[in-house]
């Protein structure tokens, strides 16, 4: 059992995976989201620090929500997000789509089986040594 303090209310609770945060804030935060969403749909362009507001919610969460792919920054927005490894301009998330690539084809090759040299196969004799053999 693994318990922690909760990072917004103090609470004590039983941590399992993802954000330090208790099931009672991590509710309110996921309705925050919620909120939010609808916000950015109802008003169209809008900026992280209106949004945030406006619903009043914490910038750093709404960039949090940006790389987590939960939300995405419209085409024609003046703000955008920077791929953490080139630097390119992104709608949402971490990485822009040419390092994703990189990424994955690195992985894939590190997964990919290493082709060594053959092993070495004995002959196989037909004499008294290939016969099997019973313990008694």
């Amino acid at each position: 059992m693994n318990i922690r303090n909760c990072r917004e209310c103090g609470r004590i609770f039983n941590y399992l995976t993802g954000a330090v945060l208790c099931p009672v804030c991590r509710d309110k935060l996921e309705e925050k989201f919620q909120e939010v969403k609808e916000y950015i749909r109802e008003h169209r362009g809008v900026g992280i620090n209106e949004v945030a507001e406006a619903c009043d919610v914490d910038p750093a969460h709404i960039r949090q929500w940006l790389k987590d792919d939960r939300l995405e920054v419209t085409e024609d927005s003046p703000m955008f997000l920077s791929c953490e490894m080139c630097g390119a301009p992104i709608r949402s998330g971490r990485y822009c789509e040419k390092c994703k690539m990189n990424m994955t084809k690195g992985f894939n090759e590190v997964l990919k089986p290493q082709k060594g040299p053959e092993p070495k196969q004995e002959p196989h004799s037909t004499g008294d040594n290939a016969r099997m053999r019973f313990l008694k």
